[in-house]
């Protein structure tokens, strides 16, 4: 296991950006401990160590969903190991939209995916 985290929260706005006029779709993730304005936009989740840096063809599990890592730009493992932030991209794209970003493939989420006490894991 690269990554496991419980999810503890979810800020009002974490799932504005999966609206169908968004291009691409994503979510932002970051530590339960995240600011209040970063909060409000993003799933929170439990601080945990990041054993090894994500890579193309991992498999990441949001919640009750699976992905394949089709992309993960320079900064991501950086950012979730210190702030456990990234920005996941539902777009299966083979190149990262920017530095924070994980591109995966599959079906974007929905709050009945995330609830509090499943868990991110990358694998």
């Amino acid at each position: 296991m690269k990554f496991n985290a419980t999810i503890t929260g979810m800020g009002p706005e974490a799932l504005v950006f999966l609206g169908p006029e968004m291009d691409p779709q994503f979510v932002v993730i970051f530590n339960e401990d995240a600011p209040p304005e970063l909060a409000e936009l993003s799933i929170l989740h439990t601080k945990s160590e990041i054993n090894e840096t994500p890579a193309v063809g991992d498999m990441l599990k949001l919640g009750k969903k699976m992905y394949t890592i089709t992309a993960v730009g320079d900064e991501a493992a950086h950012t979730i190991a210190t702030l456990g932030h990234c920005t996941l991209t539902f777009s299966a794209d083979s190149e990262p939209y920017r530095p924070g970003c994980i591109m995966l493939e599959g079906e974007p989420i929905t709050a009945d995916d995330i609830p509090v006490g499943e868990t991110i894991q990358i694998f």
